[in-house]
């Protein structure tokens, strides 16, 4: 067998990213030299992918290959690698002033990259598994990871977040571990291009593995009844880690995923999650009054939409994948406003604080309602509208109308919400020095017009335009992705 490793290009640049920053630290400690090279090793990532996807060399020959390099795996690679440098430049202000350290935390985001990276050119059981836990082993440490200055008070959200996250994502990958398991035992198949379900005397068995390893991915993406860990995670983990969460950890579970329901037939329990999933999270969202809570339930409705789409199995791919990208780039400006908003290492606060928000930072204000409007499908958020209208176009044409129904439903219902926080920005906050009893009134009365960092206001600025470009241009998504 011959093996090319030019398509292994966007796995050895991150992976040797993550090894370069940690050298760095070690022997120079230098902040300002580690967080130049984490970037130069994303961008070097996201190149590499490309390159790769142009050129379009072959790993391996045969349906029995680990490593296959489809347009959904170099698209998703460079999406994953402009997330990573794009939560770094989140989190400048809060390496500034030490709030974590450093090294420490590019080594962790860089490994989470790499995993992200193995995830979609994945192409067995194994390789997919061991790529999503090396996504999501680094964010253990770095959900609690932070320092506190001396006469600070020491905060336990970020530790008992971390916690929750562990110990969730300890069972999760048991379950999709047992499903694997037990789909190979019934079809002696490793390789997803060999996955079968329901067929020969052992079918109920590979079925029970099938739906398994759904509800194990479904952890991962924050799908109910498999939810409760998101919300007091975001909210305990720093906003730039949480944003990181919420669009590149989510956007790995959405790929294990696709490569599970695109080749085994898990059509009733994925809709049924992906009705729970909408519902429950638009309706809970409702009741927020914490903006990272809000963000959180939001993200777990979104995820249901994506469910929605992966319902109809292969057919489904591609309006997921594009929801998704939609999805993850939406949410990550939402989470740069939010982080531009509040004081370095802060948390996002209650809804309250943002008062007036929009009118002290116009720009920033308008960053929010592109992204909110993506969100609820609504211009000018165009990128998130074309989203849900692939989705809904999907389920129609496959006969699924009463789950498009519910998509539409679940939609309406979400604008509720978003309209509510997006109005809150542009509310008038009282006048310094009339008696507020609400401390995060009296917070958005006498918030100072904190200013955006540089790397905050580019991550956002470069966000920006390319939601605004894919929007009307929604058609370069589809060819990457075909």
């Amino acid at each position: 067998m011959t093996i090319d490793q030019v398509t292994l290009l966007p796995l050895y640049a991150a992976s040797g990213t993550a090894v370069l920053v940690l050298l760095m630290d070690l022997l120079l400690a230098r902040r300002s030299l580690t967080i130049a090279a984490f970037a130069v090793g994303g961008i070097a990532t996201a190149v590499c992918a490309i390159v790769v996807g142009v050129a379009k060399p072959t790993f391996c020959a045969g349906p029995e290959c680990s490593w296959v390099p489809t347009p959904l795996a170099v698209t998703m690679a460079v999406v994953f690698a402009a997330l990573t440098v794009g939560v770094l430049a989140l989190s400048a202000p809060s390496l500034k002033i030490g709030a974590a350290p450093p090294g420490e935390f590019c080594f962790l985001l860089a490994a989470s990259m790499t995993g992200g990276v193995v995830i979609g050119y994945a192409g067995d059981l194994i390789t997919l598994i061991v790529g999503l836990e090396t996504l999501t082993l680094p964010l253990y440490v770095l959900v609690g990871l932070r320092r506190f200055a001396p006469g600070e008070k020491v905060s336990t959200a970020g530790a008992s977040a971390s916690i929750t996250f562990f110990l969730i994502s300890v069972i999760s990958t048991a379950i999709a571990l047992l499903g694997a398991a037990l789909n190979y035992a019934a079809t002696g198949a490793i390789h997803l291009n060999h996955l079968v379900a329901g067929i020969g005397p052992l079918g109920p068995v590979a079925q029970t593995g099938a739906a398994l390893l759904v509800i194990g991915f479904a952890f991962k993406v924050a799908a109910v009844p498999m939810h409760a860990w998101a919300p007091p995670t975001y909210e305990g983990a720093p906003l730039p880690v949480a944003a990181y969460l919420s669009t590149a950890s989510k956007l790995g579970g959405v790929l294990a995923l696709i490569a599970i329901v695109s080749r085994l037939d898990a059509a009733p329990v994925v809709a049924a999650l992906a009705v729970l999933t909408m519902t429950t999270g638009n309706l809970v969202a409702l009741r927020q009054q914490r903006m990272v809570r809000l963000l959180a339930w939001s993200s777990i409705a979104q995820a249901g939409y994506i469910l929605a789409a992966l319902a109809l199995g292969a057919e489904g791919v591609r309006a997921a994948a594009v929801y998704a990208v939609f999805f993850v780039l939406l949410e990550f400006i939402a989470f740069g406003v939010v982080v531009a908003l509040r004081p370095p290492a802060a948390d996002g606060g209650d809804l309250l604080a943002y008062r007036g928000a929009g009118r002290r930072h116009p720009w920033l204000g308008a960053a929010w309602v592109l992204a909110i409007a993506g969100l609820a499908g609504l211009p000018p958020g165009l990128a998130g509208m074309f989203a849900k209208v692939t989705v809904v176009d999907a389920l129609i044409a496959e006969g699924w109308g009463w789950l498009a129904g519910f998509v539409a439903l679940n939609a309406v219902i979400g604008l509720a919400y978003y309209v509510r926080v997006t109005a809150n920005l542009y509310v008038t906050p009282p006048k310094p020095g009339i008696q507020v009893v609400d401390p995060d009134l009296l917070e958005a009365a006498t918030h100072p017009r904190l200013r955006v960092t540089r790397p905050v206001a580019a991550a956002l600025i470069i966000a920006a335009i390319t939601a605004v470009a894919i929007g009307f241009a929604p058609q370069l998504l589809f060819d990457a992705l075909s």
